[in-house]
């Protein structure tokens, strides 16, 4: 007879209960339906034979049926963990999942430096309903500036909403930045600048994008996006490789899945990143990319000014 139950606060954790509904959700909304089909049967079997039995800890758990997830697919969008906390926001529909946003949404530090050249350290790219009040004075201060650096070493992702926000200052005309395909409901969305979003609109001005191996998901839209169009030189590392956006899922008993249940469509390369990064430009140690990227800029807006 297997041995399923782990004690949680006092009462009993049906492992069998957590895995059956987790390979239901893989197989329901996983973005490649075959893999996550995969995924359903890998757990399902694992489950039988007993291979569960040895985690003693939650954490442990959630643990391994991620990592058995990702070995159908290395999907790092995949994410099993137990918090009963954010479960609880999550049912309670938190926006923000019972996280808490980064200071500031993300925006670190905006500022003009020497030779008006615009930085922006953006750590996280939040839902521009959410982060308005600091986006918004932000990138009217920016595209004041002769040429902009997007600083996203340090960046994991986010909201598309605040890429098509910041990218609508880069374009005088609607630009079609992004395709989604989303498995649940098998439609597109597509995503566009607005120029009416932007105090001012920039369609020449240099933009410059640093990258680290940290660089993640909705911030490798971003670089990939305006690299595709010629609209960014990107200077640092290969970015992570993470295109198959998602949400949070509820399982059951204080356990939850971020289940990648889209994947981007890029209308120059018809392709994505997924599992390859956004390689740049300039390929050089992360922590040497502002001190280049400072340096093309001050050149590019030398040329500009003596034209």
């Amino acid at each position: 007879m297997l041995c399923l139950a782990l004690s949680v606060f006092g009462q009993d954790l049906d492992k069998a209960k957590v895995v059956d509904r987790l390979a239901q959700i893989m197989d329901n909304n996983y973005v490649y339906p075959e893999k996550g089909h995969a995924m359903k049967e890998l757990i399902q079997n694992k489950l039988e034979k007993g291979e569960y039995d040895q985690y003693a800890s939650e954490t442990a758990f959630a643990d391994a049926l991620q990592a058995d997830l990702r070995s159908v697919i290395n999907d790092r969008h995949i994410r099993v963990a137990f918090d009963e906390e954010r479960v609880k926001a999550i049912e309670n529909r938190d926006p923000n999942g019972g996280r808490r946003p980064p200071a500031n949404f993300g925006f670190e530090k905006a500022e003009i430096l020497e030779g008006n050249i615009g930085y922006l350290d953006l750590r996280g790219f939040m839902d521009i309903r959410f982060a308005e009040e600091v986006a918004v004075p932000a990138m009217n201060k920016l595209i004041e500036a002769d040429a902009i650096i997007f600083d996203l070493r340090k960046n994991g992702g986010g909201s598309p909403s605040m890429i098509r926000f910041i990218c609508s200052y880069l374009f005088k005309e609607p630009t079609h930045l992004n395709t989604f395909y989303w498995r649940p409901a098998d439609n597109y969305s597509e995503t566009w600048t607005d120029p009416s979003l932007a105090s001012k609109t920039k369609e020449d001005i240099p933009v410059f994008i640093l990258t680290s191996d940290y660089t993640f998901s909705a911030a490798e839209e971003f670089t990939y996006d305006l690299k595709n169009l010629n609209r960014a030189t990107v200077i640092g590392e290969t970015t992570g490789g993470g295109a198959h956006p998602g949400g949070s899922i509820v399982i059951n008993q204080g356990f939850l899945v971020n289940v990648p249940q889209g994947r981007a469509i890029n209308p120059v390369t018809k392709t994505n990143w997924e599992g390859v990064g956004v390689e740049p430009h300039i390929k050089m140690d992360a922590d040497a990319a502002l001190d280049r990227a400072l340096e093309l800029a001050r050149k590019a807006v030398s040329l500009t000014t003596n034209k």
